[in-house]
């Protein structure tokens, strides 16, 4: 069986090995010198045809080893790991973005011939003296772990209770882990980010007609942890974003006016890619035909257009995609931009050197019930948006879970486990049978 990847053929950016080999660290750092980084799979021959890794979840963890304790500089948030199974084989995808760092390199060598190296074709060649140099002097040293924070008296409660809300635990080194702290042990700007105080907040307008004429709502979702500001802007994009209606001659259809998990995943976007160098912030402006998600900094030096749409990964901030993904903000690497394409064409991206905006158009031949242009709910309405939207999930499938609840509605799992236990204590849902093979049960309507 041939290969599931993208090409038929290894390429500059499609690597094919049967098994873990000592190369394996010189393939990954290849990648991430390389504009576009690439795919690395194991188990898979050269001929594209699948072999097999017989213990992937060992392999796995001796990858994920070797990338972190062989290769500088860090590489977490740049690479993600990937089981998939065809005819019934496993084999591991490394997905490695482009490093903003280069040249990465082999710890044991350093910086040096022997110890960085380069795609050419589809193969990896050593990075010459000049190549080396020429690299270092266009590394951009102005990113988040070289920025220090302006505040060293932080904490990060909220920080470790997105951890533990996962079952893990962060320990008395989780900075250096992380790498919120610098060669001296300061604390750096991403530190800064995600500490429970701070001065970064996320601004969401809202304006009653087509431009900025009038304004009807200013809010800020921010001076906290990141994740946390993350989770409020979300929350406040599910309740924008209003179910639309319209009737045929045959039936009533009902849409979103915008798609759900594109909105989620161009926020979420905007603000782990932001450039928080120049002290920007993300914003959405929400507006009566279309909603905008502005983020600043534009595209990452050295990547354009073409490697935008084509789903290449290259993280502005690396600590932050890392952290996100931790947490399950942030899936694969790319995927957030797959699915964003998957419900709208390339013309909502606009582009400037110093931002990248998302335009969301409302649904088109759709409008609200009732004729409520304001948006504005009844004051008898008596579940929020988040609890219509979790009753509208049962109702389709009784035996949903969690997870399936939260991507059908866009919400968080966090949010959703919460509201769903409030509405069981409410008498609103039950569960019937077990935890595993059981069903909700819809109790109260009204």
């Amino acid at each position: 069986m041939k290969s599931p990847g993208i090409w038929k053929y290894e390429s500059d950016r499609i690597e094919y090995k049967r098994e873990l080999t000592d190369k394996f660290a010189r393939e990954v750092i290849a990648f991430l010198n390389s504009k576009e980084g690439g795919l690395l799979y194991i188990g898979i021959d050269d001929n594209g045809d699948i072999i097999g890794v017989k213990k992937p979840d060992s392999a796995q963890l001796a990858m994920i080893d070797r990338i972190k304790n062989n290769i500088l500089p860090a590489t977490l948030g740049l690479f993600d790991i990937v089981t998939e199974v065809h005819d019934g084989k496993s084999i591991l995808k490394v997905v490695v973005s482009s490093g903003t760092e280069k040249p990465y390199y082999l710890k044991e060598y350093g910086m040096s011939p022997k110890g960085c190296f380069i795609r050419i074709g589809s193969g990896v060649q050593p990075m010459t003296t000049r190549m080396i140099d020429n690299m270092y002097a266009h590394r951009n040293r102005l990113s988040l772990i070289n920025m220090p924070s302006p505040n060293q008296n932080l904490t990060f409660n909220q920080l470790r209770y997105y951890y533990e809300a996962i079952g893990l635990t962060l320990g008395e080194q989780f900075a250096q882990t992380l790498d919120l702290v610098d060669e001296d042990g300061k604390y750096n700007y991403a530190a800064y980010l995600l500490a429970d105080n701070n001065g970064v907040s996320i601004k969401v307008a809202k304006y009653a007609g087509t431009d900025k004429v009038e304004l009807v709502e200013n809010e800020e979702y921010g001076f906290c942890c990141l994740l946390k500001a993350t989770d409020r802007v979300l929350e406040k994009l599910i309740v924008e974003n209003r179910t639309f209606a319209k009737v045929t001659p045959k039936n009533r259809l009902e849409k979103k006016m915008i798609d759900s998990s594109a909105l989620k995943e161009a926020a979420i976007n905007g603000i782990v890619h932001n450039d928080y160098s120049q002290e920007g912030t993300p914003v959405v402006e929400i507006y009566s035909d279309r909603l905008t998600v502005t983020s600043h900094g534009g595209l990452p030096e050295g990547f354009d257009k073409e490697d935008f749409f084509n789903c290449i990964s290259k993280p502005r901030n690396r600590v932050l995609m890392r952290i996100f993904k931790d947490v399950g903000m942030v899936e694969q690497l790319g995927s957030g931009m797959s699915r964003i394409l998957n419900a709208y064409n390339e013309s909502i991206f606009g582009f400037t050197p110093n931002f990248l905006i998302v335009t969301f158009p409302f649904a088109e031949g759709f409008s609200l019930p009732n004729g409520n242009e304001s948006g504005n709910e009844s004051g008898n309405e008596k579940y929020s948006k988040n609890i219509e939207a979790i009753l509208g999930a049962i109702r389709k499938n009784p035996e949903i879970t969690l997870d399936a609840v939260a991507s059908e509605t866009g919400i968080s799992k966090r949010t959703v486990s919460r509201e769903m236990k409030k509405m069981q204590e409410n008498g609103i849902i039950r569960r019937v049978g077990s935890a595993r093979s059981g069903q909700w049960e819809i109790t109260k309507t009204s």
